[in-house]
């Protein structure tokens, strides 16, 4: 599947009636990492509430995870396994400042290297933190929502599939996932990415 000047047209179209379009950079660190790990298969109103609880909690930084007691992390929201996950991440000694100059695979190695990242979360990172112009989740559900209904798919693609789809917008796919969020806020009323 390519997509067609048609396609891109009307998606083009669609997503310009939603203002909420923007690319929604965050600043980059253990701080996004955290919100990116929160926001692991859930919904975006569930991570919202999550992340509110942490910040009135005092949760946000690396040595405050470090240092929080299970209650407190569970009084949150956080589920056992993404306690794990937090408390490994915070006791890691990734220099966040040094993921700025490396390329997008490298990257991508060195986060999936930490407990509780996969692809979903390194790619999120690539797009939201660091601001990188080809970074893709493929295996986000909104997306594939959205490109389902976008090209009149049979089924939701998975994310092999949706990796095909989105190989003809490279270098630009952080810009057409924007797009395809953008466009399912409009197709289903909600937002598919925090």
């Amino acid at each position: 599947m390519r997509l067609s000047g048609g396609a891109l047209s009307a998606l083009g179209a669609r997503s310009a009636r939603d203002r909420r379009a923007s690319l929604r950079r965050r600043s980059d660190g253990f701080e996004a990492i955290c919100d990116a790990v929160v926001s692991q298969q859930i919904s975006t109103h569930a991570a919202a509430a999550i992340a509110g609880r942490m910040a009135a909690l005092s949760l946000v930084t690396q040595d405050q995870i470090a240092a929080a007691s299970d209650e407190a992390l569970r009084e949150a929201g956080l589920s056992r396994p993404k306690q794990r996950y937090l408390r490994a991440i915070a006791a890691s000694d990734l220099d966040w400042q040094a993921l700025r100059t490396l390329p997008d695979d490298e990257v991508i190695a060195a986060l999936t290297a930490l407990p509780g990242i996969g692809r979903w979360t390194a790619d999120i990172y690539l797009k939201f933190a660091l601001g990188r112009a080809d970074a893709f989740a493929a295996g986000d559900l909104a997306l594939a929502e959205a490109a389902r209904v976008l090209y009149d798919l049979p089924a939701r693609p998975g994310p092999k599939e949706l990796t095909a789809l989105a190989e003809p917008w490279r270098p630009w796919r952080s810009v057409a996932a924007r797009a395809l969020w953008s466009y399912y806020h409009i197709i289903k009323g909600r937002e598919g990415v925090r």
